[in-house]
């Protein structure tokens, strides 16, 4: 597995806390703080749009 640079730690309320990283391939992971181990890894463009539909209110639910 490529080396990844990981984000600081986005905690949503209560303790759901996540992780975003990418690596040098342009490949973008996400993960649940403290499991970097086993990330879902998708495209930057998969991981961008999911960003912007969290921020609009269209899947708040996630966090």
């Amino acid at each position: 597995m490529s080396d990844i640079n990981w984000e600081d730690p986005f905690c949503g309320e209560g303790n759901n806390c996540f992780r975003l990283g990418a690596d040098a391939a342009g490949n973008a992971y996400i993960a649940v703080a403290g499991q970097e181990d086993h990330p879902l890894t998708d495209s930057m463009d998969a991981l961008r749009t999911l960003i912007l539909d969290i921020k609009a209110g269209k899947a708040d639910h996630l966090l």
